[in-house]
């Protein structure tokens, strides 16, 4: 077995840290999210944290690690008798991005059932994460149909699985602990509230503790036992404070005046519902306990606020997650009472102090370290030559868009914008399993199997079932598909109110874009050149910040855009063949610059028409004399063209059978 970092040997990343030892105390809290760039321990930090905790007691053979005291009445493996148990280490649990839902909820061996009546059920990760940690790392790629059965199991406290008319639950209570890099895709809504407090991470910049985290892990590399030898007092330490902490725990006091102040803070940061009040309340219980105290002060809840509120306020993918400090200083000041939440504050530098900061310091990176992440505004795109070039303009407000969708039926990643063939949906027909059978259509199976029971010898009242006459169901749902935009930056674009009309539409498509969970890219051009701003990824946050910095000038060089976009394309496609394409073009249609601009235009539109590429062409031509250039080149693409007034949600009804009527023509 691999001898894991060890977590006190972690360097720096308190707040992590302290994420991490606070729901080891109350698992109550609610779990952990990590964001961070590459590179900063977030995984190696979870990983070791289980060495930390206390063995669990098990009923011995219980799959589903029933505690012996008080034993699961509907566990599978049951009944159990309460009594005397074994004892075995707290697990971490991985759950993959890839992994199937019969390996996070477990299988029912569906031929068994309907044929013996039997309930054989092999448990998945979730019965194997009870009463310990459930690790997803990269949790923001996670599939939408995993994601929602994590929903449940944490909401419920147990994971239910049934398959027509078989039932089976167990209980799944675990410490949920996600990992992510916000570049890569940000969370849906109701899995970001799930988890109790967030973290975010970045590599230090500091020289001095960038080398000893280059020193420790090399020393761990060269001999992974030694090192962790070494720290093995500093892990003990942790291990009996976690200990003390929770027996510590149903002894502290939650004064009036500390949940004035939580209900104060939580509402002056507008948080949604109610969830962010009792994480708060919880957290700084926790932090009062880890800290040796019996009564919660007021810099437990200004800590818990740090940790519970900066996920919960955020109100679309583009919001930065955080809170203003000083907003949280007034509030608490203003709410501050003599009821044990202030008043009596002890030595800071004692074992009660810093809000409960953990003593050791130290800490493990990732994979190699990271290079320093530059600041805001460096990685804008390259800036093409061209005369007249205007300084970025501000993108005007968002709106609710008309359902963009590429026509037909595809076989993509789960998603919420185009037609699909996929394992979760509504039913519509029935098929032969290819492999494991994971979803039974019970009609067409009985119907296959019916003609054949006399020549099997049935003689009672079940059905003689045999592999062939099993019948997978056949599903329809919706795919994610990849959202690329074309978007003009050349001088006849450039007036300021024009561009900030222009910006807010590209925004608002890229806020549909997020809610349907496509991959998006960006290409502009303007000059005598485009460019990739954005490669295609799940990030949409990142390609709102890449079009809000866009300056414009120069000539319009739409060939030389929609041949970047062709590209684009064929690179994406052989890397993820089953994700189609939906091209969105943002111009007025005005092509200069070179020999015979508009025939060029024209001859590298029809590249995408002859392949078959879905697209739409966003019209922003304005004034009271239109060309209608931009239709010319929907025309060319074999799509449809919509005004900027036309793309919204309140506007023409049927924009969809539109574009599909247009492509099917």
């Amino acid at each position: 077995m691999t001898t894991p970092f060890p977590f006190t040997a972690v360097v720096g990343q308190d707040d992590l840290r302290l994420a991490l030892l606070l729901n080891a105390v109350s698992p109550a809290v609610g779990g952990v999210l990590v964001r961070g760039e590459k590179g900063t321990a977030k995984s190696t930090a979870v990983r070791a944290l289980s060495a930390l905790l206390p063995a669990v007691a098990v009923v011995p053979g219980c799959r589903f690690s029933c505690d012996p005291a008080a034993p699961d009445p509907s566990c599978p493996d049951g009944p159990h008798e309460a009594g005397a148990g074994t004892e075995r280490p707290a697990r971490m649990v991985e759950l993959p991005v890839g992994a199937s839902e019969d390996r996070l909820v477990g299988a029912l061996d569906i031929e068994r059932a309907l044929a013996e009546g039997v309930k054989a059920f092999e448990p998945g990760l979730l019965a194997d994460a009870h009463r310990g940690i459930l690790y997803v790392d990269e949790v923001n790629l996670l599939h939408d149909h995993l994601v929602d059965l994590l929903l449940d199991a944490a909401a419920m406290g147990a994971s239910y699985v049934e398959r027509e008319g078989v039932s089976v639950r167990h209980a799944a209570r675990f410490l949920l602990v996600g990992t992510m890099n916000p570049e890569e895709g940000e969370l849906r809504p109701q899995l970001l509230d799930r988890f109790g407090l967030t973290v975010e991470v970045a590599a230090s910049r500091e020289p001095e503790q960038r080398v000893e985290v280059v020193r420790r892990r090399l020393a761990y590399d060269d001999d992974p036992a030694g090192f962790a030898a070494r720290w093995a007092d500093e892990e003990a330490a942790v291990r009996q404070r976690i200990v003390a902490a929770r027996e510590l725990l149903p002894q502290v006091r939650l004064g009036d005046g500390a949940l004035r102040q939580i209900a104060a803070t939580c509402a002056a940061f507008e948080v949604d519902g109610m969830r962010a009040d009792i994480v708060m309340a919880r957290t700084a219980t926790a932090l009062a306990a880890w800290a040796g105290r019996t009564d919660v002060l007021a810099e437990d809840v200004r800590q818990a606020a740090l940790l519970a509120l900066p996920h919960r306020r955020r109100r679309n993918p583009f919001d930065a997650p955080g809170l203003d400090e000083d907003k949280l200083d007034e509030t608490l000041e203003q709410f501050s009472g003599d009821d044990g939440d202030g008043d009596d504050d002890p030595d800071p530098d004692g074992p009660g102090g810093g809000g409960g900061q953990p003593a050791p310091d130290g800490g493990p990176q990732d994979d190699g370290g990271s290079a320093a992440r530059p600041e805001a505004g460096e990685d804008g795109q390259p800036q093409a030559s061209g005369a007249g070039e205007q300084s970025a303009v501000r993108a005007a407000e968002p709106f609710r868009t008309r359902v963009l969708s590429v026509p037909g039926i595809g076989e993509g990643a789960a998603g919420r914008r185009s037609r699909a063939r996929t394992e979760h949906g509504r039913t519509t027909g029935a098929r032969r399993p290819q492999g494991a059978l994971t979803k039974l259509h019970l009609a067409a199976t009985v119907q296959a199997a019916a003609p054949h029971q006399r020549a099997r010898g049935r003689s009672g009242p079940g059905l003689v079932i045999r592999r062939d006459d099993l019948r997978q169901a056949a599903r329809e749902g919706r795919e994610g598909n990849l959202v690329l935009f074309v978007v003009d930056a050349s001088g006849s674009m450039a007036a300021r109110q024009r561009m900030s009309a222009v910006k807010g539409a590209v925004l608002s498509l890229l806020l549909d874009a997020y809610q349907r969970r496509d991959k998006v890219g960006l290409v502009t051009f303007r000059g005598s050149a485009a460019e990739v701003a954005l490669p295609p990824t799940s990030s949409v946050d990142a390609a709102a910040a890449r079009l809000e910095s866009l300056p414009t000038g120069g000539r319009t060089p739409l060939a030389a855009g929609l041949l970047k976009a062709h590209e684009v394309l064929r690179v994406e496609r052989l890397r993820d063949p089953a994700r189609r394409a939906l091209l969105v073009v943002v111009t007025d249609g005005r092509a200069t610059g070179g020999p015979e601009p508009v025939r060029l235009a024209s001859r590298a539109a029809g590249l995408f028409a002859a392949e078959g590429v879905a697209s739409v062409v966003v019209d922003c031509e304005s004034g009271p004399v239109r060309l209608g250039l931009a239709g010319q080149l929907a025309g060319d693409l074999g799509g449809t063209a919509v005004t900027l007034d036309e793309l919204r949600a309140d506007s023409i009804a049927g924009l969809v059978k539109g574009i599909q009527g247009r492509r099917a023509a």
